[in-house]
Protein backbone atom coordinates (compact mmCIF):
# COMPACT_ATOMS: atom_id res chain seq x y z
CA UNK A 1 0.00 0.00 0.00
CA UNK A 2 1.65 3.15 -0.49
CA UNK A 3 0.08 6.86 -0.08
CA UNK A 4 1.28 9.99 -2.47
CA UNK A 5 1.54 12.32 0.69
CA UNK A 6 3.15 12.38 4.22
CA UNK A 7 1.20 11.84 7.24
CA UNK A 8 2.95 13.44 10.44
CA UNK A 9 2.62 12.17 13.81
CA UNK A 10 3.79 13.29 17.06
CA UNK A 11 4.93 11.99 20.30
CA UNK A 12 5.07 14.10 23.48
CA UNK A 13 4.61 13.41 27.11
CA UNK A 14 6.70 13.32 30.62
CA UNK A 15 10.11 11.43 30.91
CA UNK A 16 9.61 7.78 31.41
CA UNK A 17 5.87 7.43 30.11
CA UNK A 18 6.60 5.23 27.40
CA UNK A 19 7.16 7.14 24.51
CA UNK A 20 9.82 5.13 22.53
CA UNK A 21 8.28 1.70 23.47
CA UNK A 22 4.83 3.27 21.50
CA UNK A 23 6.63 4.74 18.71
CA UNK A 24 9.01 1.17 18.11
CA UNK A 25 5.25 -0.31 17.97
CA UNK A 26 3.79 1.80 15.51
CA UNK A 27 6.91 1.63 13.18
CA UNK A 28 6.13 -1.72 13.09
CA UNK A 29 2.59 -1.50 12.42
CA UNK A 30 3.19 0.88 9.56
CA UNK A 31 5.92 -1.94 7.99
CA UNK A 32 3.47 -4.70 8.35
CA UNK A 33 0.95 -2.24 6.26
CA UNK A 34 3.78 -2.03 3.73
CA UNK A 35 4.00 1.84 4.50
CA UNK A 36 7.55 3.43 4.84
CA UNK A 37 7.81 5.31 8.37
CA UNK A 38 10.98 7.78 9.06
CA UNK A 39 12.06 8.54 12.65
CA UNK A 40 12.59 12.18 13.47
CA UNK A 41 13.85 13.08 17.54
CA UNK A 42 13.31 16.79 18.43
CA UNK A 43 16.65 17.34 20.15
CA UNK A 44 18.68 15.54 17.51
CA UNK A 45 16.81 17.05 14.06
CA UNK A 46 15.65 20.50 14.77
CA UNK A 47 16.54 22.06 18.09
CA UNK A 48 19.06 25.60 17.15
CA UNK A 49 22.10 25.10 18.84
CA UNK A 50 21.35 21.90 20.45
CA UNK A 51 25.08 21.08 21.42
CA UNK A 52 25.66 25.03 22.31
CA UNK A 53 22.58 24.73 24.53
CA UNK A 54 22.88 21.47 26.19
CA UNK A 55 26.55 22.71 26.91
CA UNK A 56 25.67 26.02 28.84
CA UNK A 57 22.45 24.34 30.60
CA UNK A 58 25.35 21.44 32.09
CA UNK A 59 27.95 24.50 32.76
CA UNK A 60 24.88 26.77 34.10
CA UNK A 61 23.22 24.29 36.64
CA UNK A 62 25.71 22.32 37.21
CA UNK A 63 23.10 18.68 36.92
CA UNK A 64 24.53 15.57 35.51
CA UNK A 65 24.49 14.18 31.98
CA UNK A 66 22.85 11.02 30.50
CA UNK A 67 19.93 9.19 31.10
CA UNK A 68 19.03 8.13 34.56
CA UNK A 69 17.75 3.96 34.75
CA UNK A 70 16.41 2.14 38.00
CA UNK A 71 19.88 1.09 38.39
CA UNK A 72 21.58 4.25 37.95
CA UNK A 73 19.57 7.27 38.79
CA UNK A 74 21.15 11.00 37.74
CA UNK A 75 19.92 14.05 39.02
CA UNK A 76 19.67 16.93 35.87
CA UNK A 77 19.04 19.96 35.85
CA UNK A 78 17.70 21.89 32.69
CA UNK A 79 14.33 22.38 31.71
CA UNK A 80 13.13 21.61 35.71
CA UNK A 81 15.17 24.94 36.55
CA UNK A 82 12.28 27.69 36.18
CA UNK A 83 14.10 31.31 37.49
CA UNK A 84 12.52 34.44 35.34
CA UNK A 85 15.71 34.87 33.16
CA UNK A 86 15.94 31.31 32.30
CA UNK A 87 12.32 31.57 31.23
CA UNK A 88 12.69 34.44 29.41
CA UNK A 89 15.57 32.31 27.45
CA UNK A 90 13.16 29.22 26.75
CA UNK A 91 10.91 31.63 24.90
CA UNK A 92 13.73 33.47 22.75
CA UNK A 93 15.22 30.00 21.68
CA UNK A 94 11.60 28.15 21.20
CA UNK A 95 10.71 30.63 18.79
CA UNK A 96 14.16 29.79 16.77
CA UNK A 97 12.99 25.97 17.27
CA UNK A 98 9.29 26.86 15.85
CA UNK A 99 10.69 28.76 12.92
CA UNK A 100 13.35 26.08 12.50
CA UNK A 101 10.42 23.42 12.27
CA UNK A 102 8.51 25.44 10.16
CA UNK A 103 11.87 25.51 7.69
CA UNK A 104 12.23 21.93 7.62
CA UNK A 105 8.59 20.79 7.65
CA UNK A 106 8.57 22.42 4.00
CA UNK A 107 10.79 19.58 3.07
CA UNK A 108 8.87 17.22 4.37
CA UNK A 109 7.64 15.65 0.79
CA UNK A 110 11.22 14.51 -0.36
CA UNK A 111 11.91 12.76 2.52
CA UNK A 112 10.65 9.44 0.54
CA UNK A 113 8.50 8.33 3.18
CA UNK A 114 4.68 7.60 4.08
CA UNK A 115 5.05 8.45 7.23
CA UNK A 116 6.99 11.04 9.34
CA UNK A 117 7.37 10.14 13.12
CA UNK A 118 8.16 13.11 15.77
CA UNK A 119 10.06 11.28 19.22
CA UNK A 120 8.90 14.45 20.64
CA UNK A 121 7.97 17.82 19.01
CA UNK A 122 8.02 21.44 20.14
CA UNK A 123 5.01 20.35 22.36
CA UNK A 124 7.16 19.16 24.33
CA UNK A 125 9.15 22.73 24.80
CA UNK A 126 6.08 24.54 25.28
CA UNK A 127 5.30 22.44 28.48
CA UNK A 128 8.28 23.67 30.14
CA UNK A 129 6.49 27.44 30.19
CA UNK A 130 4.47 28.30 33.19
CA UNK A 131 1.33 27.74 31.62
CA UNK A 132 -0.83 29.14 34.40
CA UNK A 133 0.69 32.65 33.39
CA UNK A 134 -2.28 34.81 30.99
CA UNK A 135 1.37 36.11 29.01
CA UNK A 136 2.61 32.73 28.60
CA UNK A 137 -0.24 31.30 26.82
CA UNK A 138 -0.99 34.10 24.52
CA UNK A 139 2.95 33.29 23.24
CA UNK A 140 2.01 30.11 23.59
CA UNK A 141 -0.99 30.59 21.06
CA UNK A 142 1.24 33.01 18.86
CA UNK A 143 3.54 30.33 18.70
CA UNK A 144 1.66 27.90 17.39
CA UNK A 145 0.25 30.12 14.80
CA UNK A 146 4.04 29.60 13.33
CA UNK A 147 4.60 25.94 13.69
CA UNK A 148 2.92 22.67 11.13
CA UNK A 149 0.30 20.81 13.20
CA UNK A 150 0.75 17.17 12.86
CA UNK A 151 -2.39 15.39 11.55
CA UNK A 152 -1.72 13.89 14.63
CA UNK A 153 -0.34 14.66 17.67
CA UNK A 154 -0.11 12.29 20.86
CA UNK A 155 0.54 13.03 24.73
CA UNK A 156 1.29 9.75 26.27
CA UNK A 157 0.31 10.32 29.55
CA UNK A 158 1.92 8.35 32.58
CA UNK A 159 1.53 8.06 36.41
CA UNK A 160 4.22 10.33 37.87
CA UNK A 161 5.51 8.21 40.58
CA UNK A 162 5.90 4.97 37.53
CA UNK A 163 7.22 7.66 35.31
CA UNK A 164 10.10 8.16 38.03
CA UNK A 165 10.95 5.06 38.46
CA UNK A 166 11.34 4.03 34.93
CA UNK A 167 13.58 7.65 34.33
CA UNK A 168 14.75 8.63 37.80
CA UNK A 169 16.46 12.21 36.48
CA UNK A 170 14.38 14.99 37.85
CA UNK A 171 12.87 15.07 41.13
CA UNK A 172 9.60 13.45 41.51
CA UNK A 173 7.53 16.88 42.17
CA UNK A 174 8.79 18.18 38.91
CA UNK A 175 7.38 15.19 37.18
CA UNK A 176 4.11 15.38 38.53
CA UNK A 177 4.12 19.14 37.86
CA UNK A 178 5.70 18.45 34.21
CA UNK A 179 2.85 16.05 33.80
CA UNK A 180 -0.28 18.96 34.71
CA UNK A 181 1.65 21.09 32.13
CA UNK A 182 1.02 18.57 29.55
CA UNK A 183 -2.70 18.35 30.58
CA UNK A 184 -2.55 22.02 30.42
CA UNK A 185 -1.24 22.12 26.91
CA UNK A 186 -3.24 20.10 25.43
CA UNK A 187 -6.44 22.44 26.31
CA UNK A 188 -4.46 25.30 24.05
CA UNK A 189 -3.45 22.49 21.25
CA UNK A 190 -6.78 22.15 19.39
CA UNK A 191 -7.40 17.81 18.78
CA UNK A 192 -3.75 16.51 20.48
CA UNK A 193 -4.87 12.81 21.87
CA UNK A 194 -4.29 12.44 25.40
CA UNK A 195 -3.53 8.22 25.64
CA UNK A 196 -3.87 7.55 28.92
CA UNK A 197 -1.89 5.59 31.27
CA UNK A 198 -3.80 2.25 30.94
CA UNK A 199 -1.56 -1.18 29.54
CA UNK A 200 0.85 -0.77 27.21
CA UNK A 201 -1.24 -3.45 24.48
CA UNK A 202 -4.43 -1.02 25.22
CA UNK A 203 -2.17 2.04 24.44
CA UNK A 204 -1.42 0.52 21.20
CA UNK A 205 -4.34 -0.07 19.85
CA UNK A 206 -5.69 3.00 20.45
CA UNK A 207 -2.73 4.21 18.56
CA UNK A 208 -3.34 1.69 15.77
CA UNK A 209 -6.57 2.93 15.81
CA UNK A 210 -6.28 6.61 15.05
CA UNK A 211 -3.76 6.09 12.53
CA UNK A 212 -6.37 3.85 10.23
CA UNK A 213 -8.58 7.17 10.54
CA UNK A 214 -6.03 9.10 8.55
CA UNK A 215 -4.88 6.84 5.73
CA UNK A 216 -6.45 8.24 3.10
CA UNK A 217 -9.26 7.15 0.87
CA UNK A 218 -8.67 4.94 -2.38
CA UNK A 219 -11.03 7.51 -3.97
CA UNK A 220 -8.89 10.67 -3.30
CA UNK A 221 -7.43 12.43 -6.45
CA UNK A 222 -3.92 12.63 -6.59
CA UNK A 223 -4.18 16.51 -7.24
CA UNK A 224 -6.14 16.47 -3.46
CA UNK A 225 -2.87 14.55 -2.68
CA UNK A 226 -0.40 16.50 -3.99
CA UNK A 227 -2.14 19.45 -2.35
CA UNK A 228 -2.42 18.61 0.87
CA UNK A 229 1.43 17.66 0.82
CA UNK A 230 2.45 21.01 -0.83
CA UNK A 231 1.47 22.22 3.00
CA UNK A 232 3.59 19.77 4.38
CA UNK A 233 5.21 18.65 8.02
CA UNK A 234 8.41 17.89 9.19
CA UNK A 235 11.32 16.97 11.56
CA UNK A 236 12.19 17.96 15.24
CA UNK A 237 13.55 17.70 18.58
CA UNK A 238 13.12 18.42 22.21
CA UNK A 239 16.16 20.92 23.96
CA UNK A 240 16.58 20.93 27.54
CA UNK A 241 16.79 24.50 28.16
Amino acid sequence: MRLDNVKVVSFSGIDGAGKSTQIKALQHHLQQLGLRANLYTFWDDIVVFAGLREHLSFRAFKGDKGIGRPDKPISRRDKNVTSWYVIAIRLFFYLLDAYSLRMAVRGSCDVGGDFIIFDRYIYDELANLPLSSRLIRLYVRLLLHLIPRPDIAFIVDADPEVAHIRKPEYPLEFVRKNRDSYIALSRLVRGMKILPPVSLEEITAKIKQTISEVLPHPDVEPADLQLQCAGGIAPSKTPNL
